[in-house]
Order: C-alpha cells, then sequence, then structure tokens
C-alpha cells in the first residue's frame, strides 16, 4: 500500500527575487485560499443584497442571525469597548470555517499549510503586543518581562514568544492529522477492497478487486468529525484565543 502525503503544489516560481522575501511562488495554497475570500465575499453580498427594514427574506434573517451571534461573541467575551474587533474577529472565523471544510470538495484546505496560520497568529499576536503597550505604555511593557523577579526575564520573553507559535501549530496539526488521517482511511479501505473483491475467481474478481467500493459512503461518516466537527471547533478556538488574548491585555 503506497501512500504518498505532501505539501500544497508549486503552479509557479516568479524568476525575481522580492526583498527578505526572496522568490515569489504560486502555489496551491495561496490559489485555494483566494477562492476562499471569494466565496466568503460572494456570501456577503448574497446575503446583504436587498435589505429590508419590514417583512424581510428568510436570507436577509439569516444575515441578521449571523451578525447577531458575533456581536454577542465578542462583546461577551471582551467587553463593548472591543466592539471595534467584531469585523475582525467574524472574518477570522468565516475564513478559518471556509478554508477547514473547502477539503469537502475535493480542494486542499489552506489550514493544512502551517504558512496560513502562521500568518493569522503573527497578526493576532501584532494586536495582543499593541494592546499592551496602549494599556500600561512601552516602558511598562518592558518591565513585565521583568516580573516577579527579573531573573525570570528570559522566561517571560520565551512565554510571550510561544503566544503565537501554539497558536498557529494547535489550529495546523489538528488540521493537518485530519488530512493524514482521512489519507489512511482511503489507502486502508482500497486495499481491502481489493483484497476482498480478489477472493472471486476469474476474470470478474480481478476487475472488481481494482475498484475501490469501500472508499464510497464510509469515509464520509468519518468526515462528519475529521472535516465538519474538528473544522468548526478549531475556528472556534483560535477566535476564542484571539479574543482572550487581546481581551486580557487590555487588563494587565
Amino acid at each position: 500500500m503506497d501512500i504518498e502525503i505532501t505539501g500544497g503544489r508549486i503552479f509557479y516560481t516568479f524568476p525575481f527575487d522580492i526583498p527578505i522575501l526572496g522568490k515569489f511562488q504560486i502555489t496551491e495554497t495561496l490559489l485555494v485560499s483566494w477562492v476562499v475570500m471569494l466565496l466568503i465575499t460572494g456570501l456577503c453580498i448574497w446575503l446583504t443584497h436587498d435589505l429590508k427594514v419590514e417583512k424581510i427574506s428568510k436570507r436577509q434573517a439569516v444575515a441578521e442571525l449571523l451578525v447577531e451571534t458575533a456581536n454577542k461573541f465578542v462583546i461577551g467575551n471582551m467587553g463593548e469597548k472591543f466592539s471595534c474587533m467584531i469585523p475582525f474577529v467574524a472574518a477570522l472565523f468565516a475564513t478559518s470555517v471556509v478554508s477547514n471544510l473547502i477539503s469537502l470538495i475535493g480542494l486542499r484546505s489552506p489550514t493544512a499549510d502551517l504558512s496560513t496560520e502562521a500568518a493569522w497568529a503573527i497578526v493576532v499576536f501584532t494586536m495582543i503586543t499593541a494592546q499592551k503597550i496602549k494599556t500600561n505604555g512601552f516602558g511598562g511593557y518592558l518591565k513585565g518581562f521583568t516580573t516577579p523577579i527579573k531573573i525570570m526575564t528570559p522566561f517571560n520573553i520565551l512565554s510571550e514568544l510561544a503566544t503565537p507559535i501554539s497558536m498557529a501549530c494547535r489550529h495546523f496539526g489538528n488540521i493537518l492529522s485530519g488530512v493524514v488521517i482521512n489519507g489512511l482511511i482511503y489507502a486502508a479501505l482500497a486495499l481491502a477492497s481489493s483484497k476482498l473483491f480478489g477472493l472471486i475467481p476469474g476474470i470478474v474478481g480481478s476487475v472488481l478487486s481494482k475498484i475501490p467500493f469501500l472508499d464510497v459512503g464510509i469515509p464520509a461518516i468519518l468526515s462528519v468529525y475529521f472535516d465538519w466537527f474538528s473544522g468548526i471547533m478549531q475556528a472556534f478556538i483560535f477566535c476564542m484565543l484571539t479574543v482572550m488574548y487581546i481581551a486580557n491585555a487590555a487588563e494587565e
């Protein structure tokens, strides 16, 4: 049984270097990320089209429910003063969910590439640091590394840097593990199908053993967890960590 799980394919590499970044590449992760953004943009335009004050449509009711849910989530966990964070958190959650679930239509999930979660984590870490500096001042932010005693400074710095790393790796690890497990399941079922139907004598068994019948239906049941539940849960956890870290930074 041969199993090969690789990263996103590289479709094109620009012949020139970008300062600091090096060569720019058009990868599968990048293309699918654009598809995700187009899907979310199209959905938002469709949901918010032709809004009314009275006798609203079911489409508008869904849009209002989503907005109300985002408002309650952010304000309930961060407070009214962070209402400006609602669009960011909602966009982050929508992008994460769609990226996680897009594998259901045969595309490689962008969140199965660590660079995607790393970019999100860096943005969130920058916002956390900016909030700490805004709350305590730059001097107070630096002084925080020396608490409770100065000898703890190296460990506090490592703890600070571990925040974006843990956020990125947690999300990436769960999504990639789902990809790997699904690949193993498909390969195992294909092998089992080949061996099972290979027991039929003659040309009938030879033909049927080459068709992976067991790959139909059974993986769909397992994808309820590995794709739907795990994908939505990881998006929720990433957003929850985002709002809690920023809210805690405002209270220091």
